[in-house]
Parts: C-alpha cells; sequence; structure tokens
C-alpha cells in the first residue's frame, strides 16, 4: 500500500501481502542493494576520513549494524563483502523473509537477525563497529506528529547509537526524509550527540529525495 504519489506508507506497505510484493520485487531488490554498495563505499569517503581521529577501516572484517533490514536486501549485500552483520528490523513479516534468505547464505554464520525497534536496541555497549540503514531510518518518527515528539525521538536514537559503537564507529544512512526541516532534525540529533558529518544528496537541488546522511563519531 502506498499514497498517492507512491511513496511507501509505514508500516502498511511492509505487512501481509504487500512484504511478499516488496520481497519479489526486481526494481526493489536491485535499487536496495544498489544503496547498500553506495553506503558501503562512502564507509571510506576520504571526506569522512578526515573528520575526528584518523582511523583506517579499509580491508577490516566490521561488526556492521544493518537498521531496517526489511527483507534482507542489504543485509546480503553486506554479508556477501565480508562483514559480520546484525540484521534489525521492527516488522515481523519482513524478518521473516530476511530469515529464509539467511539460509542460502554461503556465510550464513555471519547474519544475525533480531526482531527490534531501532529506538531500543539489544545490543551491548560499544560493540558495533559501524552502522548502516537502507531507506528505513525516518520511520522511527512514525506517528509522530508534534516537533517536540520528533525532536526527542531522532535525539534518543542519535545518543543510543553512539553507546553502541566503538570509538570512531560511522553510521550511513540512505533515507528519504519529506522537506528540509525534517532532514535538519535528523542532522541535528546526531550533531548534538557527538558525531560530526554531512550529506550527499541525488539531485542537490532537491530538498526532499533519497539522501545519505554519512556520520562519524567526534
Amino acid at each position: 500500500m502506498s499514497n498517492h504519489d507512491n511513496t511507501p506508507i509505514f508500516p502498511d506497505s511492509y505487512i501481509g501481502d504487500s512484504s511478499l510484493e516488496y520481497d519479489n520485487s526486481i526494481w526493489m531488490e536491485r535499487n536496495q542493494k544498489k544503496a547498500t554498495l553506495v553506503c558501503l563505499q562512502y564507509l571510506h569517503d576520504e571526506k569522512l576520513n578526515s573528520l575526528g581521529n584518523l582511523d583506517n577501516i579499509n580491508g577490516k572484517k566490521c561488526l556492521i549494524a544493518d537498521l531496517g533490514c526489511g527483507t534482507g536486501f542489504s543485509s546480503e549485500i553486506l554479508v556477501e563483502n565480508g562483514h559480520r552483520v546484525i540484521g534489525i528490523d521492527i516488522l515481523i513479516d519482513m524478518l521473516l523473509k530476511a530469515k529464509t534468505k539467511k539460509k542460502f547464505l554461503k556465510k550464513e554464520k555471519e547474519l544475525e537477525l533480531i526482531l527490534a525497534d531501532i529506538n531500543f536496541l539489544p545490543i551491548k555497549q560499544a560493540s558495533i563497529d559501524h552502522v548502516i540503514s537502507i531507506s528505513a531510518y525516518n520511520f522511527i518518527i512514525h506517528g509522530k506528529n508534534l516537533i517536540s515528539d520528533i525532536l526527542k525521538t531522532v535525539n534518543n536514537t542519535a545518543r543510543y547509537l553512539k553507546k553502541v559503537l566503538k570509538p570512531n564507529g560511522r553510521i550511513v544512512i540512505e533515507f528519504y526524509p519529506k522537506d528540509e526541516k525534517e532532514l535538519n532534525a535528523f542532522i541535528s540529533s546526531f550533531k548534538e550527540n557527538g558525531f560530526d558529518g554531512f550529506t550527499v544528496k541525488k539531485d542537490p537541488n532537491q530538498k526532499s529525495g533519497q539522501t545519505f546522511l554519512l556520520l562519524k563519531q567526534c
């Protein structure tokens, strides 16, 4: 189910028959995997490297939290590129399909799947190398209309992600903020909670639409 402009509606577009349609969509698979590969490239971005403490993650096998992993398209790519992955999603309909994909991975043991809310992750502090999220992060404010509630949620989540990340941990988020005001709320939440970074937009002249948020702990 989607609205009049074909933008997915959370959670309707990801449960029941809609979750099956999502998982069987060749277009969706292609785009999710493409976005994941771009996010992996951004983990090594030279501009991101220059922020904060110097570190070198090239060639390292990392533990990556895949936030909002859905049916597992993104987690598949991360495992195939040599990383250990914790795929996290709040919707059981999506996660069950990711579990089916896991059985066919050559490195099945490298992927752990958890049913959880991004805002309340069952992960130890300072245990994750990096975080990647594909087309899901903006859903953390689903159902929140008051600006005070939105700001509280995004700040709490950014603060929590800093806790679960190891020192110098990085976050790359691909998402679709609805407007500049919403995008600025997400950016501010990270910058106020110990991160530095910048955005990359597919169309620099477009305030909404596909956006990549590249972050590194200060």
